[in-house]
């Protein structure tokens, strides 16, 4: 059974940085997709970043392009994602998530292609 837990959320000025952790454990297949979505109250559930598991090609949301950085520590099976120059749009739950697929472009931040969610942490940015 996948596990997803997050953390690193918090409060934090406007201009601040922020880096959530994504802790994984019982996925048995090799390969896939990971991302990061958030979901602020009112809205739906938006992707930000994605990176193939490994490490390998980053991508990400218009809004966090430039301000964000998606990682995947293989050796602790860590998920990360570092935001810098915080505003208060990006107040949301950020959540974790990850599949056994090999998606490829949009799809990649698109919350229904995702099986495995982490239980979200909460990012509160102030101005």
């Amino acid at each position: 059974q996948v596990q997803l837990v997050e953390s690193g959320g918090g409060s934090v000025q406007a201009v601040g940085s922020l880096r959530l952790s994504c802790a994984a454990s019982g996925i048995t297949y090799n390969g896939g997709c990971m991302a990061w979505f958030r979901q602020a109250p009112g809205k739906e559930r938006e992707g930000v970043a994605s990176i193939y598991s490994g490490g390998d090609s980053p991508y990400y949301a218009d809004s966090v392009k430039g301000r964000a950085t998606i990682s995947h520590d293989t050796v602790k099976n860590t998920l990360y994602l570092q935001m810098n120059s915080l505003t208060p749009e990006d107040t949301a739950t950020y959540y974790c998530a990850a599949d056994a697929k090999m998606m490829v472009g949009w799809v990649r931040l698109s919350p229904k292609y995702y099986t495995n969610w982490g239980q979200g942490t909460q990012v509160t940015v102030s101005s």
